[in-house]
């Protein structure tokens, strides 16, 4: 059990059924009445965020959160399949335990895949990624002085904006934290 005059950032608890992490927290001595903690918390499973106020003696279970790097098989339509690097089993993940990730992942490339009591909840991808252009307006010869960008789809389906003078076949490094275009490679 932690106390909620114990919360930092980053930890996970359980509160009625559900897992939460802390983004923010503040305590909180006004001068007349009761100290208190003022945070704002993330349900890891939904993603959603509240804002809450926590008495200081108020205590929660701790939440243990697992994580694991997985190898991404293949998608059949309905499921994505993820391979254990250590004992090749393989789960199956639907589109809400993926969500945006598969943006991002192609075959054969790792993620990291947090589990609650056994159970997959969510797929990160790593921080960067290098995809190949398949679609996009061609560039212009000295078409770069304004600093222009225009829309380019990538080998996994995804939408980045890229500069000017990125062309079809190109590989481009992007930032999946932002889904920003980070340099041709």
């Amino acid at each position: 059990m932690i106390s909620a005059g114990d919360f930092r950032k980053g930890l996970t608890f359980e509160m009625d059924g559900e897992v939460y992490s802390i983004v923010d927290f503040q305590h909180v001595k006004p001068g007349k009445g009761a100290a208190f903690v003022r945070t704002k918390i993330k349900n890891i499973k939904t993603g959603g965020a509240v804002e809450k106020t926590f008495n200081p003696n108020d205590k929660y279970p701790r939440a243990h959160i697992e994580t694991k790097e997985m190898q991404y098989l293949y998608h059949d339509g309905e499921l994505y399949y993820f391979m254990d690097l250590e004992n090749y089993e393989q789960i199956p993940l639907n589109q809400d335990q993926v969500e945006d990730a598969v943006k991002y992942i192609k075959e054969n490339m790792n993620a990291v895949i947090r589990f609650h009591k056994g159970q997959a909840f969510s797929v990160e991808p790593p921080n960067f990624v290098e995809l190949e252009v398949i679609e996009t307006e061609p560039g212009f010869k000295g078409d770069t002085a304004t600093g222009a960008n225009k829309p380019a789809t990538v080998e996994t389906g995804a939408t980045i904006t890229v500069p000017l003078f990125v062309n079809i076949g190109d590989v481009i490094r992007i930032d999946t934290r932002t889904g920003e275009y980070m340099e041709r490679v």
